[in-house]
């Protein structure tokens, strides 16, 4: 091989380096645009949904307020007791509404939750449609 040939050859060669190198730069900047653009889409439909979920009422609105309005007190241990957090899940955002008080503001309480409606217990979790049929609070 001459040297004509062999500096051709060397050229060539390094031109078909540098193209590769270009080439990898490129999908590493396509890879790159594809992760941001995954991440921002994360990060809005998150946005949105906290967004969205925290400006709407909650289902059960105006139901809690109704018992509140009618002097329905539910009583109860929501640090640690299960079913005073199962009754307060039961109502989700809308719990917000509900007179909530700690077990220790009603002496003799012995199970949690207790709902104190016109001056009657109601031991334990209670359904939408007991509470409803006590207080007239429609659903």
């Amino acid at each position: 091989m001459d040297q004509k040939h062999h500096q051709e050859y060397l050229k060539k060669r390094e031109s078909m380096f540098q193209d590769h190198a270009q080439a990898k730069a490129k999908k590493r900047r396509k890879i790159k645009l594809i992760v941001l653009s995954l991440v921002l889409l994360i990060v809005s439909v998150s946005i949105f949904t906290t967004f969205n979920y925290y400006t709407k009422p909650g289902p059960y609105d105006n139901f809690a307020k109704c018992l509140k309005e009618k002097g329905a007190v539910m009583y109860g241990a929501i640090e640690w007791c299960k079913y005073t957090q199962g009754q307060a899940h039961m109502f989700g955002k809308s719990f917000q509404y509900i007179n909530y008080q700690d077990a220790s503001k009603l002496p003799g309480l012995k199970t949690s939750p207790t709902w104190v409606i016109d001056g009657k217990w109601y031991e334990k979790v209670q359904s939408f449609e007991t509470l409803s049929s006590v207080t007239g609070c429609p659903l």
